[in-house]
């Protein structure tokens, strides 16, 4: 049983939750939610161990799977070793046996051990483990020709999927993902969906993309008012139910006032008169009819709108054989991008989808060369040609955004030169639309979290009022409340945009036209995602 009985989570006088009593079943499939810092990740870690709660206790199964985060720990082993080690039991088993096999001599007592050895490796179906480990691998998109290599060969996405490969291995009664979607294709994605979904054990999965939980999640669990409220269904089931609680709770309460007023008004006219029996018993109904203390919310939702100074012309860019490669340790060349051409008019939202490695961010930075207003570094072309329209004028948010801010500044000074007409009160009314409160318009640009560096980039934008927006990589480090108001913004913008992204739910109600990355080039697609996934026979 995976579960928390009277737990409080405290740091100093902030209290994240308290006094939380939830449990979370077998074959269930729950969303942990809630805005970033309301103390998600703080939770999975009681159910780890990795914290102890304030107060309270928490049960754990035996078998439990979980999405390791330090990408770095298994630098030293092979890709195929570190999903096994997932089933740790195993994985300990595996190692004292071959340490046995490797002495020169048996003794008696390594016989026998070697027998009950024998049998942990059976009971966890350690003779197939290598096979059921490959298997895992393929479906996260990590090919037969890396199961051997050291993870220190592999690059920061292919890391994610092992690591994602080991929380699965095993059959664990229980599951524990921290984002398990980041850094994930569209493909990978869809086929952990199909795999959670056939999962039987109690699975607790924190995640910013809509789609997936309403895919997965049988239950959200939902941190807010310093508490853990289960509801039933996806995350789009739990916004209507959380609303409907709340409005009703709201709608009692405004009842109640009425009430009250009403029975203070006799108290007033009659308390020196001879119905005191009847004042006595409407005092006694006021303080039974006292409303309900409406506890604050936690959310803090964010308020996007992107605008453009000027509409630019009717055809935005034009790109005519672009290609772009790089050039390999063994002086080899890898062309990634190969006479690419196609024309962008003014007010279409471009997705540029495709398996991870498959180069939307290289063909975002080669179609970047000249853009007017970006001046991020390594952008750039190897052949073709890049036409801008007339007063096109872009606005850049780069997957390594970090790059883009430079330190030592105040946030208020530095989004000055992104508008610099503009007011002190309407820089700090735009950092307040991203929730920089207060005095947190001074914070440094270097000190600066992911989240916090997402949304100053989003204020850049804001204020430069660009006419073309390239966003690539936009919602890794957003909550899902930020996510959704991105969405919401890109959908209202009336300037030109080219997005990658594998929020599917971003992609579907923004995109109008789809660029597809395959072996075979880049298929233009013209019509939103749904038709391109019916035209593949995905739908």
């Amino acid at each position: 049983m995976l579960g928390a009985q009277n737990v409080t989570m405290r740091f100093g006088a902030r209290i994240l939750f308290e006094d939380v009593t939830t449990t979370f079943a077998p074959g269930r499939r729950y969303g942990l939610t809630g805005p970033n810092g309301s103390g998600k990740s703080t939770f999975i870690k009681l159910f780890t161990g990795e914290q102890e709660p304030s107060s309270g206790t928490i049960q754990r199964p035996r078998k439990m799977g979980v999405l390791a985060q330090d990408q770095f720990a298994f630098d030293a082993f092979r890709v195929i070793d570190t999903v096994i080690m997932g089933n740790k039991g195993l994985w300990a088993a595996l190692q004292e046996r071959d340490a046995i096999y490797e002495k020169a001599e048996m003794t008696d007592e390594d016989g026998m051990r070697l027998g009950e050895l024998e049998g942990i490796v059976a009971d966890e179906d350690g003779y197939t483990a290598e096979a059921d480990a490959a298997i895992l691998l393929d479906g996260l998109g990590v090919p037969e020709a890396f199961h051997e290599r050291t993870m220190g060969e592999l690059q920061g996405g292919q890391k994610v999927r092992v690591l994602l490969a080991q929380a699965l291995f095993g059959n664990p009664e229980a599951l524990l993902l921290d984002e398990p979607t980041n850094h994930l294709d569209l493909d990978s994605i869809h086929w952990l969906e199909n795999f959670l979904q056939r999962y039987k054990g109690s699975l607790v999965v924190i995640s910013h993309d809509r789609h997936f939980l309403n895919s997965i999640c049988t239950h959200i669990a939902d941190i807010d008012y310093q508490t853990i409220i289960q509801y039933s269904g996806g995350y789009d089931d739990m916004v209507v139910q959380k609303m409907q609680i709340r409005s009703r709770l709201e709608a009692e309460n405004t009842q109640r006032e009425k009430k009250i007023a009403q029975l203070n008004e006799f108290i007033q006219r009659f308390a020196a008169g001879t119905r005191s029996s009847q004042v006595a018993s409407r005092r006694k109904e006021v303080e039974r009819l006292t409303p309900n203390d409406l506890a604050r919310s936690n959310i803090q939702r964010p308020y996007i709108m992107f605008s453009q100074a000027k509409p630019g012309g009717r055809h935005a860019v034009e790109f005519e054989d672009v290609s772009r490669g790089y050039d390999l340790e063994d002086g080899s060349r890898l062309e990634v991008i190969r006479g690419f051409s196609a024309n962008v008019a003014r007010g279409e939202k471009i997705a540029v989808v495709g398996r991870n490695g498959a180069g939307k961010s290289t063909l975002i930075k080669a179609l970047l060369a000249n853009a007017p207003g970006v001046t991020e570094a390594d952008r750039g072309i190897d052949a073709g040609t890049v036409k801008w329209g007339h007063e096109v004028n872009v606005g850049y948010f780069a997957q390594d955004f970090r790059e883009s801010i430079p330190g030592g500044h105040a946030l208020v000074d530095w989004l000055r030169q992104f508008d610099p007409d503009a007011m002190v009160e309407q820089i700090r009314g735009v950092l307040g639309q991203m929730l920089f409160r207060g005095e947190e318009g001074m914070k440094r640009t270097e000190v600066l979290s992911g989240g916090e560096g997402c949304r100053l980039m989003f204020c850049k934008l804001m204020l430069q009022k660009p006419n073309f927006l390239v966003l690539d990589e936009p919602t890794n480090h957003l909550d899902l409340e930020a996510v959704i108001a991105l969405n919401t913004a890109l959908q209202r913008y009336e300037g030109t945009v080219i997005l990658v992204t594998h929020d599917e739910d971003l992609i579907d109600e923004v995109a109008t036209r789809i660029w597809n990355i395959t072996d075979d080039g880049i298929e233009d697609f013209q019509g939103s995602f749904s038709e391109f996934q019916a035209h593949k026979g995905l739908s």
